[in-house]
């Protein structure tokens, strides 16, 4: 299976990427891995790339997307894929369908997970690392994982919060861009679901983010088939 995955910060998409990565063998890609790994290889694409991040300027889809392009077209995709980050507007969405079907790959199924956006922004505020171990699933707005205190609810180790959990502004910046339906990465999701509904190719499916992490997943491979 080919799939392409959207959800806000803080809906816990990276969390289901890598329970689909662990089920299906397949590779969790997302889409700033791919810029750092051609930066740091100095392949052609990633010095254009740099060119523009050194500047402080977007990377232009004409890079962008031959860069993705090349990345799931390695050995260990053959047998499907996920791909996370990408695209972010509706813009990229059309070059990047056009770009795959040029490519005779095909996009199997797109996942979007729904959450209210004050729900995602509290989870992402709520966020508490355990000093002992960072997997330890932590969040005081949550309360299935709700911390004992202040210390850890799996281990009682100490917490700590990182500093870019607790920017709202940036925050909110971050989710401007997704849950604009026009022109952000909503518009560039409401693309493919769009085509499926007219074409009935890629599958389109939807989850609701707001249980707990294994109830989405439960609802996600159900989905999936």
């Amino acid at each position: 299976m080919n799939i392409l995955f959207f959800g806000p910060n803080g809906s816990g998409k990276g969390t289901q990427g890598a329970i689909l990565k662990d089920k299906y063998k397949t590779p969790h890609i997302e889409s700033g891995a791919i810029f750092r790994e051609n930066i740091s290889k100095g392949t052609e694409l990633g010095a254009k790339a740099k060119a523009f991040i050194d500047k402080g300027d977007l990377v232009p889809d004409e890079i962008t997307i031959p860069m993705i392009l090349d990345r799931l077209q390695q050995p260990d995709c053959k047998n499907g894929w996920l791909l996370d980050g990408f695209p972010r507007n509706r813009n990229q969405a059309v070059k990047l369908d056009e770009a795959l079907k040029a490519a005779k790959l095909d996009l199997d199924i797109v996942v979007e997970i729904i959450l209210d956006r004050k729900i995602a922004r509290d989870r992402i505020m709520g966020r508490r690392l355990c000093v002992n171990d960072n997997n330890h699933p932590n969040n005081i707005f949550i309360d299935a994982i709700k911390p004992n205190g202040d210390k850890c609810r799996v281990c009682g180790g100490e917490l700590k919060t990182r500093a870019d959990d607790q920017d709202e502004a940036a925050i909110n910046k971050r989710h401007d861009i997704y849950y604009d339906t026009v022109t952000g990465t909503l518009a560039s999701a409401y693309y493919f679901r769009d085509l499926s509904q007219k074409t009935g190719k890629p599958r389109y499916i939807t989850l609701d983010g707001t249980p707990s992490v294994k109830d989405v997943a439960a609802e996600l491979v159900s989905k999936l088939g």
